[in-house]
């Protein structure tokens, strides 16, 4: 079978609104009129309620538009501001906090690698491909095994050696490079370093893949501890790194070749599977939901995630 080659069609002008606000009657509504009013194709659209939201029931709204209809596209800047000084003044009167992302914005990621490969190959093929809408300015690594991989795709690659003594130069100069090649999200692709609460304040987004049974097995060889538990099936998952080892919000899970939709949050299941591949298509397939601004943080599933919703 031919691989797929990426589309040479521009990327169709679309945005992505993301709302959160006290739950209240008449949000989607009023969300939903704003866009017709100024003759807005609504394309995609999801929302729930948390009802246990801290200080009441909180509401998420997820709306993706063409903006096709909206204006000149000769004065892409200015007809996008005017429609978020709009939006953002419909935000405030429903005292919500929101974001919004543009499909034809390609973010840049930098990947952190160790010695095994086989997430950084599928992230980079899967970008090469058209999957990841994403440039990899740099690869970083705290070993030099893996920089004939980064030569092969022409990815300038950091080999950045890490002990307890160095630890705080080294991701330092992480922070350093990540600010000067304008990173905008950071994928610890089998990076087997823990990052520090110092680093992760001062970094943009950080994506890490685990197993699909957090918040068991933390830490160090979690396959062995599963074993030891008797546990026959297992996932992965890609989620937030925080300051709590491996407790950040979990995005995606994947088992045996099927992607579980966190979208509600109920699908807390793993369906099998420990090839190194689950490992790979777990994290491409939330980087990918990441880079289309798909989801953004809530309530059980951190269903509507993006920049503190």
């Amino acid at each position: 079978m031919p691989s797929r080659r990426p589309s040479s069609r521009p990327r169709p002008p679309r945005a992505t609104f993301l709302l959160a606000t006290r739950d209240q009657p008449g949000l989607v509504a009023r969300v939903a009129s704003f866009f017709y009013e100024r003759n807005i194709n609504i394309v995609e659209a999801a929302n729930c309620s948390d009802a246990y939201g801290e200080g009441g029931p909180r509401f998420f709204l997820r709306m993706s538009v063409d903006l096709a209809g909206s204006g000149s596209e000769a004065d892409l800047p200015a007809s996008r501001r005017a429609l978020e000084d709009d939006f953002d003044e419909l935000a405030s009167r429903l005292l919500a906090t929101w974001s919004v992302g543009y499909a034809d914005a390609v973010a840049r990621v930098a990947i952190l690698v160790t010695r095994e490969d086989s997430c950084l190959y599928d992230l980079v093929l899967r970008q090469r491909q058209g999957e990841l809408p994403c440039d990899i300015p740099l690869i970083i690594s705290n070993h030099a095994a893996l920089e004939d991989v980064a030569e092969r795709f022409g990815i300038p690659y950091h080999p950045l050696p890490v002990g307890e003594a160095t630890r705080s130069d080294q991701e330092r100069r992480i922070l350093d490079l990540v600010a000067q090649h304008r990173v905008e999200l950071v994928v610890l692709a089998r990076y087997m370093q823990v990052m520090s609460e110092h680093f992760l304040i001062r970094a943009p987004p950080v994506i890490n893949i685990h197993h699909g049974f957090l918040p068991a097995f933390q830490g160090a060889k979690p396959y062995h501890q599963a074993y030891e538990r008797g546990v026959k099936l297992v996932g992965a998952t890609a989620h937030y790194a925080t300051n709590d080892l491996d407790q950040g919000p979990i995005e995606l899970l994947l088992g045996a070749n099927q992607r579980i939709d966190m979208l509600d949050g109920r699908h807390l299941g793993v369906l099998g599977g420990r090839r190194p591949g689950d490992r790979g298509q777990g994290l491409a397939g939330r980087i990918g939901y990441e880079m289309k601004m798909e989801i953004a943080a809530g309530p059980v599933g951190h269903v509507l995630r993006r920049d503190n919703l």
